[in-house]
């Protein structure tokens, strides 16, 4: 039964077209280059948050990627690559899932930065990490976009937003440590 699911997930996911229904000023948008492209990571096994005694150093202790949220990953690669978005640089969080999500959808090892790391359940603790991300998301790429592969709850802190997995919301700065956000693309399933 379990594997019948899966597969009518798969199903569903294959013949949806990535971002179909986003609003297309905003892949123009991406076209020129300059915006920030935060990206929540795909769909995991299920929970929420980390295990208890969860390292970053190791897989095995984390919330993964599921079989679905792989092909979501390659979704959102793919959905790129037909809007023919350019990309500056691929920044993840440390967390194993973000990592992931930016290896299956951009080909690449992202490197990690920890402005990017999960604030759920962190609050408290998290103005230096606060700090670091409102850099990141207010300077603008020279050329292409830059994309930051991190979780619902850290983009939430900044935006107000709360994504659905691999849904990325299009932030662009304006310069003095300020950004507006100018959209959000769904991942079309």
């Amino acid at each position: 039964m379990h594997q019948l699911i899966v597969l009518g997930m798969l199903h569903a996911l294959l013949v949806a077209s990535p971002g179909a229904h986003a609003d297309p000023t905003l892949w123009a948008l991406l076209q020129k280059g300059g915006q920030v492209v935060l990206i929540r990571h795909a769909v995991t096994d299920p929970g929420v948050g980390d295990p208890p005694g969860f390292r970053l150093d190791d897989c095995r202790t984390q919330r993964n990627l599921s079989d679905a949220g792989r092909y979501e990953a390659q979704l959102l690669g793919t959905s790129f690559k037909e809007h023919r978005i350019p990309i500056a640089r691929v920044l993840s969080s440390p967390w194993c899932r973000c990592l992931e999500t930016a290896r299956i959808a951009f080909g690449v090892e992202a490197q990690t930065d920890a402005a990017l790391g999960n604030l759920f359940g962190r609050g408290e603790n998290s103005e230096p990490q606060r700090t670091a991300f409102r850099r990141l998301v207010a300077t603008a790429p020279k050329a292409g976009n830059l994309v930051l592969i991190t979780h619902g709850s850290t983009t939430a802190a900044f935006t107000g937003i709360n994504q659905g997995t691999a849904e990325m919301v299009v932030v662009t700065p304006e310069g003095g440590g300020n950004y507006k956000v100018a959209g959000r693309i769904p991942l079309t399933r």
